[in-house]
């Protein structure tokens, strides 16, 4: 049965019912077709994605597959490796760094090479690569084009481009549907039988394009690495018109003079994610499938399905400003925002904007039972992506993730642990090969094939902490949820990083202290007195800090599930002997390495030592002052440029110690418009691209991410000691922030918070109790808390903390009585 297409009016009207008024926080807007990638519109169910480029005469739309990965399974581990370790150490423990460093850089890399030096496409390693491109070509190229609009809806998750031409209004909306696992773009006119335009589909490389039973169907497999045969995919378009005529070829569906159309593109790979050992199903009879189960259902029920699955999670969460500049920039161009807010205008719903962009790209990008976000989310249009689009663990897959708890997407968190488990599997094999180690490891980079392997070069590719990073991610969910049968599946992963550590730690000369060896600061230089450069050392204070968070995190487990007594004990023994946290007699500022050695690039867009202020809480204002005035220092040190990433992450430094003015400042760096094709610049150049991308440059996702989180930091924050929940943390001075209100940011311990301000002071506070944890919170003593019946709660107040206990599934309502 072929897909009802309704009329425009029906359409138009349910698209009305089921989105939210066009707000100026809710709605990307740009005046004109995009000349460049990082100018057009992301769309994503989490497994297909596609870029629109809006333009009137030969539409492009960018299409994506997060499967679609070249290379393969490989043992890239070296098998000599760990016969040089003892010496390597040994060299670290007579203060010879750089004969160390050199030793390293012979033997501590992987066999072969690597992620061919980010360029990874041909060889085992592998890229993420586009699927390809679908085409609109206009038969008519001729007539002006006036009243351009492209709106892309965050709260609904569509792509609508309206325009005239020739007397004629053209409407195309596209969406990606996660229940119909289709991309779907519906044209139309004001004007009965004025469509006409071919369309197809297109690949660069092997690809092979074929008509059968009235659709396009492409083919191909990817490079399995030395030119073996890899994934397979499979993309099918199908072109449904009501009214007019058309033909078709091998190459191409020509429509005349229809009324409306829709095309539907679906796409499969045969990768068995995460098992990928073994290859999955043929994709095509899949992908076939389908396209015709979404041709069989009319367009309002297509749309109606793919709003409803979407809002169920962009709805959990919403930040307004009540500021007035709303009416000032509802019609303005996102990019012409973004100019005006550098020219020091206000618009406090940019802030909400980008925060509400972020959590779209999430849900857009990474969906429980999926993979992972990768460097670019999942959009991407080349074939070599920059840095092979990969799983980066030295902060930058984990930046992807660190909005996914506070904003209330926990289960776009999943595809991470996913990851980690495949990683944690493959890396017991490296762990034992170069640290003679039990346990499991992995390094700087990672891929869908399990790669857990140093990268070709040391200098960069041989920190160890990668694996262990990336599994505080499952530490932070239950922290946020308390759902102990996840821990349960988790704590395996979590003790083989405590085996690990246990195998390799060893203890330093100076102060008897375990440290890490060998290890380096991520991809930073110190100066030895001789005035020699180096990498490698001991104990570097990110190593440490990582040991901490990740070991506790192990021993905590292990206590909650009253398992392995005696193993958690041992673990906290040498928690208590980590190297710790040291405050730079030189500088001022939190040391980076064991020892106060001299910087290299004192700027460096790594801030590696302040791991301990986030996204760990180790280091906060009102447990570790001192500490903390040190980690200032060091932010005052770096400076405020860098790329996006870094950028990103003094967003949330600057939340953390509680300066919501030097966030902001923050934010506002990251928001100078980029210019497309800008240079690869490490430490300056960064800004946001016409669609909010961030620009590291190029285009790299986790800035977004990063930023998402550092908001949410601003205004809501719930770590440390003792888990207390504080309320507007790092509020802006700015008026136009004075005003707001909150709803669904989580706090640990499951907590779904809701509250209004106003003169930068709380109003009122709803809490909903997910597991029924006491509940803290930092307020005034004029608090009252009440059910949802109105009955006053009982509670206590004790230093400017409330606390009360709570039901799980019970709501709890919180006055405040403001003084005169």
């Amino acid at each position: 049965m072929n897909c009802k297409i309704y009329s425009t009016l029906q359409a138009a009207l349910l698209l009305g019912a089921l989105t939210l008024s066009a707000q100026s926080d809710v709605t990307v807007r740009f005046d004109e077709p995009a000349s460049h990638f990082t100018a057009s519109s992301p769309l994503g169910n989490g497994r297909m994605g596609a870029m629109v480029f809006g333009n009137t005469n030969r539409e492009r739309i960018v299409l994506n597959e997060i499967s679609m990965w070249s290379g393969g399974i490989q043992d890239a581990d070296s098998k000599e490796a760990g016969q040089y370790l003892h010496q390597i150490r040994q060299l670290l423990l007579e203060g010879k760094n750089i004969e160390a460093q050199k030793m390293l850089q012979q033997y501590f890399i992987c066999a072969g090479p690597g992620s061919g030096s980010g360029n990874g496409a041909n060889v085992k390693f592998g890229c993420y690569q586009t699927l390809g491109d679908l085409f609109i070509q206009w038969k008519d190229t001729v007539s002006a084009v006036s009243d351009y609009q492209r709106t892309l809806k965050l709260d609904s998750a569509i792509n609508t481009l309206t325009w005239k031409k020739a007397g004629v209004t053209y409407k195309e909306e596209v969406l990606v549907s996660a229940p119909q696992q289709v991309i779907a773009i519906r044209l139309v006119a004001d004007k009965p039988g004025s469509l006409s335009f071919s369309t197809g589909l297109y690949r660069r490389e092997r690809a092979s394009i074929r008509l059968v039973n009235g659709a396009l169907e492409m083919t191909g497999t990817l490079n399995g690495g030395n030119d073996d045969p890899g994934v397979q995919y499979a993309a099918v378009l199908k072109v449904i018109s009501k009214g007019g005529t058309r033909t078709q070829t091998n190459e191409q569906v020509t429509v005349n003079g229809a009324d409306e159309c829709i095309l539907l593109v679906a796409a499969h790979t045969n990768m068995n994610w995460p098992n990928v050992e073994k290859p999955g199903p043929a994709p095509l009879p899949v992908t076939v499938k389908d396209v015709a189960k979404a041709a069989s259902m009319a367009w309002p029920a297509l749309l109606q399905s793919h709003v409803k699955d979407y809002s169920a999670l962009f709805n959990r969460c919403q930040v307004t400003f009540t500021d007035n500049s709303n009416n000032e920039v509802k019609d303005l161009s996102t990019v012409a925002r973004l100019q005006r807010l550098q020219q020091n205008e206000k618009d406090a719903s940019l802030m909400s904007l980008y925060f509400n962009f972020g959590r779209y790209l999430l849900i857009s990008s990474s969906r429980k039972g999926g993979m992972p976000a990768n460097l670019q989310g999942l959009w991407a249009e080349e074939y070599q992506t920059p840095w092979n689009g990969d799983y980066h663990l030295d902060i930058n897959v984990e930046m992807n993730y660190w909005p996914a708890e506070v904003t209330n997407l926990s289960d776009c968190h999943q595809p991470l642990f996913t990851l980690t488990k495949q990683m944690a599997d493959y890396g017991r094999r490296t762990a034992r090969r170069y640290y003679n180690a039990k346990g499991w490891v992995a390094h700087v980079i990672a891929n869908p094939w399990g790669y857990t392997s140093p990268g070709e070069g040391a200098g960069w590719g041989s920190t160890a902490n990668g694996g262990a990073w990336v599994a505080t991610h499952l530490w932070k969910h239950y922290q946020y949820t308390n759902d102990k049968q996840f821990l349960k599946e988790a704590y395996p992963i979590l003790k083989g990083v405590g085996e690990f550590y246990r195998d390799v730690l060893i203890t330093e000369p100076s102060h008897h202290w375990l440290v890490t060896a060998p290890s380096n600061s991520p991809e930073n230089t110190y100066v030895l007195p001789d005035g020699r450069t180096g990498e490698t050392c001991m104990g570097p204070t990110m190593d440490m800090q990582i040991c901490r968070d990740v070991l506790g995190a192990a021993v905590a487990s292990a206590r909650i599930l009253q398992t392995d007594k005696a193993w958690a004990d041992s673990l906290q023994h040498i928690v208590s002997r980590l190297a710790p946290n040291q405050i730079s007699p030189t500088t001022g500022g939190v040391q980076e390495w064991l020892q106060d050695y001299k910087e290299a690039d004192p700027h460096h867009r790594h801030v590696s030592p302040l791991y301990g202020l986030y996204p760990y809480d180790e280091i906060t204002p009102w447990d570790t002052p001192e500490m903390a005035a040190a980690a200032k220092r060091t932010l005052q040190t770096r400076g405020d440029a860098g790329t996006g990433w870094s950028r990103a992450w003094k967003v949330a430094f600057w939340a953390r110690l509680g300066d919501g003015n030097h966030a902001y400042k923050m934010l506002k760096e990251l928001w100078a418009p980029a210019a497309a094709g800008s240079e690869i610049k490490m430490n300056s150049g960064a800004g946001t691209y016409a669609n909010l991308f961030c620009a590291h440059p190029p285009f790299q996702i986790d800035g977004n991410f990063g930023a998402t989180a550092g908001i949410a930091e601003m205004l809501l924050q719930s770590h440390g000691v003792h888990n207390i929940i504080r309320f507007l943390p790092a509020l802006p001075s700015d008026e136009q922030f004075a005003a707001g209100k909150v709803k669904g940011l989580k706090a640990v311990n499951g907590f779904v918070v809701d509250f209004t301000w106003q003169h930068q002071q709380v109003q009122s506070v709803n809490v909903f109790s997910g597991t029924g944890a006491p509940c803290r919170l930092l307020l005034p003593a004029s608090a009252v808390v009440k059910d949802r019946s109105g009955a006053v709660v009982p509670h206590q107040y004790k230093d400017g903390v409330l606390y009360f206990n709570t039901t799980k599934g019970m709501s709890y309502g919180i006055s405040i009585k403001q003084s005169a």
